[in-house]
Parts: C-alpha cells; structure tokens; sequence
C-alpha cells in the first residue's frame, strides 16, 4: 500500500511514499495494484483523505494531486488508473467550471470510473454529478469505511449514491403533491408500486415479498420501467424520473436534502 501527495503549493514538495511491503529477504507475492488518483486543489484536505484511505485500505495505491494537469505530467511514472475521486469541496455541482471538470475527467479517462467527493447531499446536485459522467457520488458526511466502499463500488461497474437521496425522492412520491402526478401517466400502478421500491434501494425479493410477486415478476416490471425511461440501471431510473418533474430543485431553491 502506497501514498503519494503532490501539489505546487508546498514548497519544495518532496513526495511522501507509506509502503508495508517489508523486506524480510524473502520473494513477496505479487498482486495486481490498484490506482486511485485523489484530484483536490487543497493540500491539507487531500493529503490527509489520501492518508485515511491508505490506512484503511491494503490492496490500493492512492496519489494525490491539486489538479488533473499535476496527474497528467506524472502519469507516465505510474501503473494504469483503476478510479479518480474528484473532490469538490463545497462548490456546485451545476458550476459551469465544476460542471465541464466532471465532464472532460468522465470522457478522457473512460472507462475509469470518476467519483465525486462534495459537502452536499442535495439530490439535484447528485443527479446532476451523473448526468456529467461520475460513476458515483460521495457526500463528506459519510465514514472513510463507507466512502472506500462507493469506491469499490465504482471500480467494480456500480453505481454509489448515498441513501439520503433515495430517501428524498420517496418523500416526494408519498407527499401526493403535484411534483409526483407526472408517475401516473406513464406507468401503471404496479409499476408505480415498484418505482417506489426502487427508490427506496429494496433488492427484488424484498420488493415480490412485499407487493405479494414472483420475483421473476419483479425483474419484468423492472426491464420495463427501465425501457419506458431509456434508463440502463435502478440509479438512472431515478434520474430519468426526476426529469419528468415540472419544476427544477437546482434553480428554484428547493432543498431534496436529507437532514
């Protein structure tokens, strides 16, 4: 396990390495190593999230740079990407410059999945997060055993969202207010029935349990749900549907955060 931290900030910057690969004079085993570059403009916050990650994680390599250009002068040094967690502070999601970051990050390094570490966890600026391309989405709320693994999550092909997401998007589809009428008139009331389910994060048999259904029938209201909103996964279902809301929670004010 190895920690790296770069950054043009701290004068006469000399990499740090933590490696517990102790030579006992004996071969070592060789495993694959995994690389997650940590892009954070603050010298203190990244180092000391490199360091907790490292700590807590024995199969990851972790670097830490101030920006994608430090990376990319350095990359040539290092083993292939397996993540890149983009850290963004406090700034929004919706920031044309947090907005195009994202972007650019998603398109040049695909198909390594980019993560997104924030302090909010406002449910339009998650949604919007995916929408540019991250493959996950961290709030700094939650533990270092949780954010490491969204991480795996990410590097294994999933998608993290955090709960209190899923929990907003249910309380708007039970408020009965008008943001919810949208549901009825493109699916049917089991699919509707499901859709909530889904929102709420339940695994299939605990949906069939509870709406008395094959688990079989499940997966088909799911496939069809998904077909109805062009949607390839249970996150983007829940985009798609919040397309279909008449009002925008980014421009008109609205708090979605789970508190």
């Amino acid at each position: 396990m190895k920690l790296i931290s770069h950054g043009k900030d701290i004068q006469n910057d000399i990499p740090t390495q933590v490696d517990n690969n102790i030579d006992t004079g004996t071969e070592q085993p060789s495993f694959p190593e995994r690389l997650l570059v940590i892009i954070d403009s603050r010298a203190l916050d990244r180092q000391c999230l490199a360091q907790s990650i490292v700590s807590h994680k024995a199969d990851m390599r972790v670097l830490a740079f101030g920006s994608i250009e430090e990376w990319r002068r350095q990359r040539h040094l290092h083993p292939p990407l397996s993540s890149i967690l983009l850290n963004v502070g406090g700034r929004k999601i919706v920031d044309p410059v947090v907005a195009e970051e994202i972007r650019k990050l998603a398109s040049e390094f695909e198909p390594v999945p980019v993560i997104v570490l924030a302090d909010t966890d406002e449910l339009a600026q998650i949604m919007k997060a995916l929408e540019y391309g991250a493959k996950g989405y961290i709030p700094s709320s939650v533990s270092i055993d949780v954010c490491i693994e969204a991480i795996d999550l990410a590097v294994a092909g999933g998608t993290f969202v955090p709960a209190s997401s899923v929990f907003a998007m249910r309380r708007l589809l039970e408020s009965g207010n008008a943001v919810a009428r949208p549901l009825a008139g493109m699916f049917t009331a089991r699919q509707a029935e499901v859709v909530e389910a889904l929102r709420r994060g339940k695994a299939n048999k605990i949906i069939a349990y509870e709406l008395n259904l094959r688990e079989s029938t499940v997966k088909v209201h799911i496939r069809n749900i998904m077909k109805k909103v062009k949607a390839t996964n249970r996150t983007e279902v829940a985009y798609k549907i919040n397309d279909l809301f008449p009002s925008d929670p980014a421009t008109d004010g609205t708090n979605w955060s789970d508190h």
